[in-house]
């Protein structure tokens, strides 16, 4: 390239200089990527931002599982808090991140590793529930509703169950279940309605006997976490639990605490072979008080079914389920054969409809 200089009279054709020319051409370039730099410089904080909280809470897993209120939710999202290591380790990848890539690896073998129990818990229902008798069952969690909401009463009139247990059973909800005539076809019943979250009914076609509420001291009172009751089914009496507790939120967590505690307990003082567990739990594999209920030789029907990411809250359009916090968890010498999770009537929870073999 050459410019054009002007003098008196003469038009003068110069060479540029090569060295103006070099200049010029590596100083554009450093312009335009400027703004480049400072968004993978950006992207990287972020990135090892990210890693770096996630491994603390993997690490707080390890050494003081559950042991704080936000520990407890954090926990029972395993299965999703996690996420965003696959995506930093995905763009460290891309980008030749390794130090990055590696750290983001460890995190994600973290997860598998929590939530491996859970995945590979599923199994062929065992060769004896071809000749066993069963049990339908029906549970919901209604969300402390004014009423007993119309749907509920055409999904256990459509599903025929032999057992209907309800969590968040209010004396208005039992005024209208009764109206409806739906209880006319369970003759036995458990009901323990209470306002807010701690009333339950049971609702048998089979004899029920030896009903109890069992509570926790919380807030001043005692609370209601579990109906126990022996279910006379086909196969033999059955212990039969009807959980909830309140969620783990930083005014109830210790009750949540002390009440899966307590769960464990009557596990271990009345024998797990023989024993149906139902309800809300409002905890997951990923909280150490329900892990501790599976040790004590309950089985988690919906996992052993391959049905462990059917989750049950929440229920509704906005958001889909993420979290399975509502469970049928059986003995030994019980098996849930079918289960399913499915939307709920004016709930955030999605109900649950499952087949029960009975050991004989």
């Amino acid at each position: 390239m050459s410019k054009i200089t002007h003098g008196p009279g003469t038009l003068t054709i110069m060479p540029e200089v090569p060295g103006a020319i070099q200049a010029r051409e590596t100083r554009l370039p450093r312009r335009r990527c400027g703004g480049p730099a400072v968004v993978r410089i950006g992207l990287l904080v972020v990135g090892w931002l990210i890693v770096a909280v996630l491994g603390l809470v993997a690490l707080l897993r390890f050494v003081a599982w559950d042991s704080v209120e936000p520990l407890i939710v954090i926990d029972a999202l395993t299965l999703i808090v996690y996420l965003p290591a696959w995506a930093v380790a995905a763009g460290a990848v891309i980008a030749r991140r390794w130090w990055l890539t590696a750290a983001a690896a460890v995190i994600i073998v973290a997860q598998l590793a929590f939530v491996a129990p859970e995945l590979l818990a599923a199994a062929p229902a065992p060769a004896w529930v071809r000749h066993a008798p069963v049990v339908r069952l029906f549970d919901a969690n209604i969300d402390s509703s004014l009423h007993f909401h119309v749907g509920y009463v055409r999904a256990i009139e459509q599903d025929h169950p032999d057992l209907v247990t309800l969590e968040e059973f209010t004396p208005q909800a039992l005024q209208a279940i009764v109206a409806s005539g739906v209880l006319a076809s369970f003759p036995y019943s458990c009901v323990a309605p209470a306002y807010g979250a701690t009333g339950f009914l049971i609702g048998s076609r089979l004899r029920l006997t030896g009903c109890q509420v069992r509570n926790v001291w919380w807030d001043g009172q005692w609370t209601p976490y579990m109906v126990e009751a022996t279910l006379w089914s086909p196969g033999g009496p059955v212990a039969l639990r009807l959980v909830h507790t309140l969620a783990p939120f930083p005014v109830s967590w210790r009750e949540w605490s002390s009440a899966l505690a307590a769960v464990g307990q009557s596990v271990r003082a009345s024998g797990d072979s023989r024993m149906l567990m139902v309800g809300d739990f409002n905890a997951t594999w990923g909280n150490s008080g329900f892990v501790a209920l599976l040790h004590d030789g309950l089985t988690d029907g919906a996992a052993a079914r391959g049905k462990a990411t059917d989750m049950t809250w929440p229920n509704g359009a906005v958001v889909p389920p993420f979290v399975r916090i509502d469970h049928v968890l059986t003995g030994a010498r019980l098996a849930v054969t079918e289960i399913a999770a499915k939307p709920g009537f004016g709930s955030d929870h999605r109900y649950l409809v499952a087949t029960v073999a009975i050991r004989t």
